[in-house]
């Protein structure tokens, strides 16, 4: 492993870049090659990990891309997983976020009774982009009675104001893309 390469030098040498993807105009950034590179997760992992330690007792995903790095993270400091999925996926009762997105509407979910009050989690996912889906996230865990640390995310797409959907909550990203 590189130790002088940056993490943006690194996420720009392992991300694969597709091209009109998932519309013509839009240069999709690609994080699988990045999970498939066993040093390139490490890495990404303990630089989402670091800004928060010592402040999360568990670590939320989102489905699905979320879940690698909730996952990941987890295993990597001791803690648990929460999975928040698209709706109809979790078989238990759950509390339900429905939120619009620039092409129509969508909802998440998480088990009731997954986390305990007063449980402070991180969240970790891919992409920040309008802070809809992530946005969605956090209205699910303060309603477990859980606390949000901390939102932790690999890409955040510059322009689209993500960070503004997320009010208070400390948000670190890895890497700004501009648009």
């Amino acid at each position: 492993m590189n130790t002088s390469e940056s993490i943006t030098e690194l996420l720009d040498r392992l991300c694969a870049i597709v091209p009109d993807y998932p519309q013509p105009g839009i240069s999709f950034k690609d994080l699988t090659p990045v999970f498939a590179d066993p040093a390139g997760l490490r890495r990404m992992v303990d630089e989402l990990l670091t800004p928060f330690e010592g402040q999360f007792d568990v670590v939320a995903g989102l489905e699905a891309r979320g879940f690698v790095l909730a996952a990941a993270a987890a295993y990597a400091s001791g803690t648990g997983m929460l999975t928040i999925r698209k709706a109809g996926k979790l078989p238990r009762e759950v509390y339900r976020d429905e939120y619009t997105l620039e092409y129509g509407s969508s909802c998440l979910e998480i088990h009731r009774d997954e986390v305990a009050p007063g449980t402070r989690v991180l969240i970790l996912d891919d992409v920040l982009a309008t802070g809809g889906t992530v946005g969605s996230a956090v209205r699910l865990i303060e309603k477990t009675g859980a606390v949000v640390a901390g939102v932790g995310v690999v890409l955040e797409l510059d322009g689209l104001n993500g960070r503004d959907q997320l009010n208070e909550h400390r948000v670190v990203s890895l890497q700004l893309v501009h648009s």
